[in-house]
């Protein structure tokens, strides 16, 4: 039996990356047919992006920005060319955010996910992601159905009925959120209700700490995390290493200073930004919302694409100070405008009865007037007053945070 799902996923990083930049300016050119990305990327020549210093230089459209660019030009903001009888299926999230399902095998890329996670054709899988409206329950169906996998589309919920389901069709695998794999267990537990079949399973959607996967082990059950999005389906996936996830092949993933289009130095806690190489429906540096870190080198299971930490928190750190917002993005507009300085942190805390705000900066040399002239870039950029605190260089952690809310 294989280890991998296929060749693409032991070639050498630089092949890969060479053809991922080879097929992009082809993406770039479908992307431009869209009226929103038109406009976006106006004077921007698809030939001459072939690198990622190029792709770093294309504006990031921020996830956050879809439910207003939606509302104004509906369905989709102006970003999807084809017309809506040109997909296969039509979803919304909350938001609302708008996603088309596109037409061709495995669209949401999650086959390899659940093959790393131990799932092999001819299984049966319990998928007890939701199928009403929202994408999850298709994304993971699809993905098992590409593999080769028989579904029941179970959904969340009615515990009853799924102890019939799975006693009927003794499923070896679930696809659904770590919470609800436990809810199964203990209800099965005290009902006296056999989910023995369930050896292996790929969860997502939610947090999956220590002490849970440890319970669920103890059931016989070998569990996978996944990384996903309702836009471009299986971004990242834990593979038997269990040292990281391994990014898709098909997409390429940037790590960015929150509130920018910076990649961050490599290791660095940032933003996820994700462009899509799917010519019927390309996002083009898609920034998640999301935070990691990419670690060095390639999996030992021998997978070598990119590799992250996991989902680490959200990099839309914004907060209301004195009544106004502060935002990442004018954090890293102060660093701008003082290069010779290396992280940079706003604390926001209480003061008596007020907000008080500190920005705290990594710098190598605390001479001259550089605290009075912080003082009046953090002024003139926030429009709020604020102390400054110089640290030194390394001082503030590497955790992608600029916005530190600490007022309990």
């Amino acid at each position: 039996m294989t280890d991998h799902y296929d060749a693409l996923e032991t070639r050498e990083p630089a092949k890969r990356e060479a053809e991922l930049f080879s097929r992009l300016p082809d993406i770039l050119r479908k992307a431009l047919a869209a009226p929103a990305y038109a406009e976006r990327l106006k004077g921007i020549d698809p030939a001459s992006v072939t690198s990622r210093t190029a792709l770093a230089h294309l504006p990031v459209l921020r996830k956050s920005e879809l439910p207003a660019l939606h509302k104004a030009a509906p369905p989709f903001g102006g970003f999807v060319a084809g017309p809506l009888g040109s997909f296969g299926r039509l979803f919304t999230s909350p938001g609302p955010i708008f996603e088309p399902e596109p037409v061709h095998t495995d669209p949401w890329r999650g086959a390899r996910a659940l093959f790393a996670a131990g799932f092999r054709p001819g299984d049966v899988v319990l998928n007890t992601f939701s199928y009403h409206l929202t994408p999850g329950g298709f994304i993971f169906d699809a993905s098992a159905r590409a593999l080769g996998c028989a579904v029941i589309p179970a959904g969340p919920g009615n515990t009853e009925q799924q102890f019939e389901l799975i006693e009927a069709y003794r499923p070896v695998g679930y696809s659904g959120t770590p919470d609800f794999l436990k809810i199964l267990l203990d209800a099965a537990a005290s009902a006296g209700r056999d989910v023995s079949s369930i050896k292996r399973a790929l969860v997502s959607g939610a947090a999956f700490p220590k002490s849970l996967q440890e319970e669920v082990k103890s059931h016989g059950i070998d569990a996978y995390q996944a990384f996903g999005t309702a836009d471009l389906g299986m971004v990242a996936f834990e593979t038997p290493a269990r040292d990281g996830m391994v990014v898709n092949e098909d997409l390429i993933m940037e790590i960015v200073r929150p509130g920018t289009g910076d990649p961050v130095a490599q290791g660095d806690v940032g933003e996820i930004v994700v462009t899509s190489l799917d010519p019927q429906h390309p996002w083009i540096r898609l920034a998640l919302g999301d935070l990691t870190a990419a670690l060095p080198g390639t999996s030992p299971c021998g997978r070598t694409n990119m590799r992250i930490k996991g989902w680490m928190g959200r990099a839309d750190q914004t907060t209301k100070v004195k009544g106004m917002f502060v935002r990442p993005e004018q954090i890293a507009e102060i660093g701008k405008r003082h290069p010779e300085l290396g992280r940079l942190r706003l604390v926001v805390t209480r003061s008596g009865e007020s907000d008080l705000m500190t920005l705290k900066a990594e710098t190598a040399s605390a001479g001259g007037n550089l605290q009075d002239e912080l003082t009046a870039t953090l002024r003139a950029v926030t429009k709020l007053g604020g102390n400054v605190e110089l640290v030194a260089e390394g001082a503030l952690p590497n955790d992608g945070k600029v916005i530190a809310d600490e007022r309990g």
